[in-house]
């Protein structure tokens, strides 16, 4: 609503100034862009121009002087849109605005409703934005709520000027963290069972791993105590994701931020897309073995270092993964 206005203002002035180098009253060769900024104190009016000081210099004239001039012809020109006009020292236009304009806009946007202040501005250009992704390991916690009203905010904003936007989650659902939560969950389901469990120290230690068990047990039974323990783990981090998962778009839509798309990282691996990722940076001479590892050449584009992309133990890290989806989506 201010920037509406203050856009009228500063058209006033540009005409204003065009009038006054016609007219002679300041002989000036190229007419400088007004610049029009809300005052430091509401007393000054509604918005402040300091145009008079930076034509002081060109016309010769008092910075006074020359904001008198300017006063003067502004108040001729535009009578509907000025309730006042002062001039300050050391050359300030001190401009309030009639009520009735604000009255307008009021009017203008209570008309429009959601599509005031939309634009084309974006028109035919598509952004995806990526936010929340949180991991399917636990439920969501304060700061993935932060994550998530920033992110529908930003995603509201480019649509309202014209940008096609796709909102995306990346669903963490490979590599360590889901092992955990397959061991944690397992060995709470062994419990459940009254069975001898070893609960691993680094593993999810909140309750709701026991209600995941508890699911896990009304799902499949005593059937997975059977099974080799690698299987069974495999399983209750297969049911739990999935249980943490539909909570989350549960929670999140509840929240008013749907995605159209959940794009799991699982399925880069599945596909081979991280090891092709890898294969092509070493063809590329932008991978190297070294110490048992596979090290990306980061340090070739500014990084402290290179980085590790695949450990020791054949395991790949988190930025093997993530350079592979950005592949995948630049393909």
């Amino acid at each position: 609503m201010e920037r509406l206005l203050q856009n009228q203002v500063v058209e006033a002035i540009a005409a204003t100034l065009e009038k006054v180098k016609e007219s002679g009253q300041l002989p000036m060769g190229t007419i400088p862009s007004p610049m029009v900024e809300p005052p430091k104190r509401a007393e000054w009016g509604d918005f402040s121009c300091n145009v008079a000081m930076t034509l002081a210099s060109t016309v010769r004239q008092p910075p006074l002087k020359v904001a008198g001039v300017l006063a003067t012809n502004l108040r001729e020109q535009f009578p509907e849109l000025f309730k006042r006009i002062d001039v300050a020292p050391p050359g300030f236009l001190n401009l309030t605005l009639h009520p009735l304009r604000w009255i307008e806009v009021l009017r203008m946007i209570q008309e429009q409703g959601s599509s005031y202040g939309t634009s084309h501005i974006g028109k035919g250009k598509r952004i995806l934005l990526e936010f929340v992704s949180a991991n399917p390991t636990g439920p969501l916690h304060v700061g993935h709520g932060r994550g998530a009203a920033l992110g529908q905010a930003m995603a509201s904003l480019l649509t309202a000027v014209g940008f096609t936007v796709s909102r995306e989650f990346y669903i963490n659902d490979a590599g360590r963290q889901l092992q955990l939560l397959g061991r944690s969950v397992n060995a709470r389901y062994r419990e459940y069972w009254e069975k001898d469990s070893s609960f691993p120290e680094d593993g999810y230690h909140g309750d709701y791993i026991k209600t995941l068990a508890e699911s896990v047990a009304h799902t499949h039974g005593e059937t997975l105590l059977e099974r080799p323990l690698d299987e069974a783990e495999t399983v209750c981090a297969q049911v739990a994701s999935q249980i943490l998962l539909d909570r989350i778009k549960e929670d999140l839509a509840t929240f008013g931020v749907n995605f159209e798309t959940w794009f799991s990282e699982a399925t880069l691996h599945a596909k081979g897309l991280v090891q092709m990722t890898l294969d092509e940076l070493r063809e590329r001479g932008l991978a190297k073995e070294e110490e048992g590892a596979l090290w990306f050449c980061s340090s070739e584009f500014g990084d402290e270092k290179d980085r590790v992309v695949k450990k020791q133990d054949g395991s790949y890290t988190y930025l093997a993964a993530d350079m592979a989806y950005h592949r995948d989506k630049l393909a």
